[in-house]
């Protein structure tokens, strides 16, 4: 028989993103045998001090290794943390019939407006009984802290201050919520905008990295002493905005429980003189008085940029650069600080900062894979009322180049629309909004659909091309043409573990070449639709500049922008404009620059992974011959005149939403159109459609109804005949 009493020390590991703010801890099947406890008993962990959870089985990867998971918030509860050891037993737990929650957080006014009326209305009543119901089934005793993901992606963080009955006491839906304004003491108990592990999705790697070298130093300094080296004292994070550098500072001071100093690079600087250099002494001097600290200077790059780039006017950040390279490996220790510094644009700081033994590591975060962005949006969904038709795991795969604080957005902007179909059912003159008609908002994948076309990925912003919407079915003909397409677009950005596999990369280019009106556009934006990725499209002559650098700094900026967003298509339209060949004309600079920044692009030493690059021109004799070979455009398509049985398709596409008359033989037309172009096909069906329309207004006109207002919506009877067509091929003709 178990004893009640057994106990067992397990570390601590990470949560699963799903269990977060659950209040529920995973432990191995055969640990939980030991310790008498079922799946859904409470347990009682014990580190720094002792809080309350449920048990539930850890999954098959995580068995055997003498693990509980816990999430950030059950670790702030017990005062532990990653791999620390911690006790577990099991306890008894009675029903909650009254709880006290106490927020650091600031009511909205309009909350605090709605007090005053809460007896009449029941505004307290209805949240109290809106947080019940998002903490089914959570334990707690006195003092601890509990998360509530609200609707959309907001969370709330709540000290309990006092239960009935006290003692460990299990949250239902009938348990009694009073939330109380927060004192001195709910005030330091419930941190605002706690950040944990849980809450960063999508860099595992990276966080592995930077917990090795911040946590390790602070929390064991004797293994550095015991190896005789000094630890790390300085993390340099760079990426594309929005991927989560501050993010990660502020979860590992919350995690470490370190003295945690934040500086924005522009804050520093005064008008004063010295007075700068003094800001900054300030801030290590504090830190080194509550050392362990960690100092996060975010924009660092508006603080320190490379001297020898400053006119001689810029003394201050010259004095402020050379403070900071003093203050981080000065004479004097700065003691067990570690600063994380924080920029998207690595290249332009002071090179002296980027040497070991200031900043020791330079760690990029790059823009999320699949996985990654799955991850994130777990996170940020985590409170919202799902439909039971979403499916994360597809918007994650149609994402491409989303950063964090893009896909932060689209939940938001989902959450938003699933709150706009409840609008018009609001009285506002209520304090409140009913709790029957909260609890029927939920968000279904049409809100998610309507998000992806309000958010596009940051990184390509300032080049976003809005995608028609035109798919494979709408090009006619050109089957050979759509299949070689398909292959080089399609297959590298959805079968990537194929091309691995047979040890090949996939094509970098392809040029569509022939005559005006075949379709090179058109199927440009039939593969950007339906390999869903990202799309951007560049006239020919968009990037001429007439200042010298600029037009090769734009090719630069484009294919860069493109890498962050990867996988993505850059379409350059009439090429010939952009890449003539070199040496063609007397006044040919800048375009024999630009043809080179083309060449180093997509073959040069930067390998090109994730882009493909389409070119479209009717003149492929102007496009330089280097751009030409296979490694750049390893393929050159050229769109033919279209066949009989092209023109037929072709036809059919375009009159597919025309009230065609019985007459109308679209073969025999497919005969009469010998030597037309699909373009030229589609001006014969728009000017077949205008005759017919101009004939029965001339009808109306006769029988007095040619006036809009005259003219009966429903009872419409026009078609396009034989004639219509006829006529049009004849004014082709003329």
């Amino acid at each position: 028989m178990t004893n009640e009493d057994e106990k067992l020390s397990l570390r601590v590991a990470e949560a699963p993103q799903k269990d977060v703010g659950r209040g529920l801890v995973r432990i191995d099947p055969l640990d939980l045998t030991q310790l008498g406890v079922s799946i859904g008993d409470v347990v009682e962990i014990t580190g720094k001090r002792t809080t309350v959870a449920r048990a539930m089985p850890a999954y098959p990867e995580q068995r055997g290794q003498k693990l509980v998971q816990m999430d950030g918030i059950l670790r702030a509860n017990a005062q532990t943390g990653l791999d620390d050891r911690v006790s577990v037993r099991r306890v008894v737990v009675q029903p909650a019939r009254n709880i006290v929650l106490v927020s650091a957080q600031a009511e909205p006014r309009s909350a605090a407006a709605r007090k005053e009326g809460s007896a009449q209305h029941g505004g307290k009543v209805t949240e109290g009984r809106y947080l019940a119901r998002l903490m089914d089934g959570i334990p707690v005793v006195t003092r601890d802290q509990v998360r509530v993901d609200l609707f959309g992606t907001r969370a709330q963080t709540f000290t309990v201050t006092e239960t009935v009955p006290p003692g460990p006491v299990l949250i239902g839906p009938a348990t009694v919520i009073r939330i109380s304004a927060p004192g001195k003491e709910g005030a330091a108990g419930s941190e605002r905008g706690a950040i944990t592990y849980e809450d960063i999705g999508g860099l595992k790697r990276v966080m592995r990295r930077i917990r090795e070298m911040i946590e390790l130093p602070m929390r064991y300094p004797e293994v550095f002493e015991r190896l005789g080296i000094d630890p790390p004292k300085g993390v340099l994070l760079h990426g594309p905005p929005g991927c989560g550098k501050t993010l990660i500072a502020r979860a590992v001071a919350h995690e470490t429980s370190a003295y945690f100093i934040h500086i924005n690079g522009p804050e520093i600087v005064d008008k004063y003189y010295g007075a700068s250099e003094a800001n900054l002494r300030n801030f290590f001097e504090d830190a080194r008085a509550h050392a362990p600290a960690i100092i996060f200077i975010d924009e660092i790059d508006a603080l320190a940029p490379k001297r020898e780039e400053m006119s001689g006017d810029r003394q201050v950040e010259r004095r402020v650069v050379a403070q900071l390279l003093a203050l981080m490996d000065g004479l004097e220790s700065r003691g067990n600080v570690i600063v994380i510094a924080a920029t998207n644009i690595p290249n332009t700081l002071d090179s002296a900062l980027r040497r070991p033994g200031r900043f020791d590591r330079e760690i990029a975060i790059g823009v999320p894979d699949r996985d990654g962005r799955y991850e994130i949006i777990q996170v940020h969904a985590r409170g919202m009322p799902l439909a039971d038709d979403v499916d994360l795991v597809h918007l994650a795969n149609i994402t491409h180049g989303f950063v964090g604080a893009d896909l932060e957005a689209l939940c938001r902007e989902a959450a938003m629309s699933a709150l706009r179909r409840l609008m018009p059912d609001i009285d506002f003159a209520q304090a409140s909004i009913p709790y029957e008609q909260l609890m029927a908002l939920e968000v279904t994948p049409t809100d998610f659909v309507n998000a992806l076309a309000e958010v596009e990925p940051s990184a390509i912003r300032e080049v976003f091309t809005e995608i028609p919407d035109v798919k494979w079915e709408d090009v006619g003909g050109l089957v050979d043409v759509k299949k070689l397409i398909m292959e080089a677009v399609d297959w590298p950005i959805h079968h990537t573990d194929l091309f691995a596999h047979v040890g090949i990369q996939p094509p970098k280019g392809i040029i569509l070449h022939g005559p005006p009106g075949t379709g090179k556009t058109l199927l440009a934006k039939a593969a950007a639709r339906q390999s869903e990725a990202n799309f951007i499209s560049i006239k020919g002559s968009q990037l001429l500049s007439m200042w010298v650098g600029e037009s090769e700094r734009g090719v630069r900026e484009v294919f860069h922008k493109a890498r962050q967003a990867a996988p993505c298509i850059i379409f350059f339209d009439e090429i010939e404009a952009l890449a003539p060949t070199r040496g063609s004309s007397s006044d040919s600079q800048v375009t024999e620059r630009v043809v080179s920044a083309l060449l180093t692009e997509m073959d040069g030493i930067e390998e090109l992974k994730g882009v493909v690059v389409l070119a479209a021109t009717n003149r492929l004799d102007r496009v330089d011959p280097a751009l030409l070979r296979p490694g750049r455009f390893d393929f050159l398509v050229e769109l033919p005149i279209p066949d009989l049985p092209s023109r037929l398709h072709i036809l059919q596409i375009h009159t597919r939403g025309m009230p065609l008359d019985s007459s109308v033989n679209l073969d025999l037309l497919a005969s009469m159109t010998e030597g037309m172009t699909g373009a030229e096909l589609e001006g014969l069906c728009h000017r077949a459609a205008l005759q017919a329309i101009r004939e029965y207004l001339e009808v109306q006109s006769a029988s007095g109804k040619a006036a809009p207002e005259q003219i009966d919506s429903s009872n419409i009877r026009l078609t396009v005949s034989t004639l219509h067509f006829n006529i049009a091929l004849s004014n082709r003709e003329r």
